[in-house]
């Protein structure tokens, strides 16, 4: 270790770091301005953490080049397809432009609040910047891991106040209206399925011929369609977390819409010969293919929201909204609603449906009086 004088108040501290693999000599080196008593306090405090096993050492790649490293080899690996291109997106439309050129050991907790405040002003919404910022400080969480930084600067910022977006369900006359103008559509039985089940677009859209027990009246999710943003590919993909495999009782007449749907499927089948490219999907293209959400929500969903005098701001995907919330609101146990959404705890489906939960409370307040008061007057 050693303290050189370098000009006014200005030292240069050297620390002693071992040596490489062929021998020589690796040590870290900081420009200090100030007085001796400053660059003595600096050395001690970079000895201390070489001591601990804290990294010192400068990097002199970019957030860019560390962001390319790391999804190729710790992202990649763990995320399903269409959320690593999610990520990759992110960081390149909203992350890199900014700080991407810095040099990862110089990014301060002060730039990425900086970045953020942007992000804000540019009128991007604080469901953006939070999710940005999930990416980001995964990222740098995973270079602590690596001993690239002592500490990830992502860490110690203020995120923007969480907005919860307005839910969208279906009332029960709603639901009714809904079911009853697709009667007529080919795609019949996925909206009826898809507002019992409460399952998400991407597990129904994946559902196999095998999946379905026509037995005993259930369903059984195993996987998910995934289509790729560049190129347009489809890819079957584990659920998205462990408890949304699951197996789900379906009602009667959707089992009986299904055997329909099922002898309709094997004909044009039959009728097309080698020209069907048959995955086994129960829910597919005329020549077998899987069929794209946008295209089921462009072609079917909206026109029968349209014929029903429904709001056209209902998605697809606010039928699983409406199947949770029509159970709890009829008083279904949250635990069973729970599994058949194939939320990971109890608590998110609370969280999720908490506009429900005032209801729920005035149905038992009114169940206790029945239970406990009217008989005594």
């Amino acid at each position: 270790m050693s303290i050189v004088k370098r000009g006014p108040d200005s030292w240069q501290v050297r620390i002693f770091l071992g040596r490489d693999q062929e021998g020589k000599i690796r040590s870290y080196n900081e420009t200090i301005r100030g007085s001796r008593k400053v660059a003595e306090e600096f050395q001690t405090k970079k000895k201390r953490e070489r001591d601990l096993g804290i990294v010192i050492e400068r990097t002199t790649v970019t957030l860019g080049e560390y962001l390319d490293r790391w999804f190729e080899v710790s992202a990649k690996g763990r995320l399903r397809k269409r959320t690593f291109e999610d990520y990759q997106e992110y960081m390149k439309r909203y992350v890199l432009p900014a700080i991407g050129n810095k040099k990862l050991g110089q990014i301060k907790p002060l730039d990425i609040q900086a970045l953020y405040t942007l992000m804000l002003s540019k009128g991007l919404s604080p469901r953006t910047v939070r999710y940005a910022h999930a990416i980001l400080s995964s990222s740098l969480k995973q270079a602590v891991k690596w001993q690239i930084l002592p500490f990830n600067p992502a860490s110690m910022v203020d995120l923007p106040k969480s907005q919860r977006k307005e839910m969208k369900a279906f009332s029960p006359a709603e639901a009714r209206r809904f079911l009853n103008a697709s009667e007529m559509s080919e795609w019949h039985v996925v909206f009826s399925l898809a507002l019992t089940t409460g399952m998400r677009p991407e597990e129904y859209l994946g559902l196999k011929w095998k999946d379905i027990d026509f037995a005993n009246g259930r369903a059984v999710v195993q996987r998910a369609l995934v289509w790729a943003r560049k190129g347009g590919g489809w890819s079957l993909e584990e659920p998205k977390t462990a408890q949304s495999r699951r197996s789900i009782p379906l009602p009667a007449t959707v089992i009986k819409d299904l055997g329909t749907h099922r002898r309709t499927q094997l004909a044009r089948r039959m009728k097309l010969g080698a020209a069907y490219s048959n995955h086994d999907f129960v829910f597919a293209t005329e020549v077998g293919t899987p069929l794209l959400a946008s295209n089921l929500t462009r072609r079917h969903f909206k026109p029968i929201l349209k014929k029903a005098g429904l709001p056209m701001e209902f998605r697809l995907y606010d039928l699983r909204h409406s199947c949770a919330t029509l159970l709890l609101s009829n008083g279904v146990s949250p635990k069973i609603v729970a599994e058949r959404l194939g939320h990971s705890t109890i608590v998110m489906t609370l969280d999720t449906y908490s506009h429900v939960l005032p209801s729920m409370q005035q149905d038992a307040t009114e169940e206790l009086e029945s239970m406990l008061f009217r008989r005594m007057k």
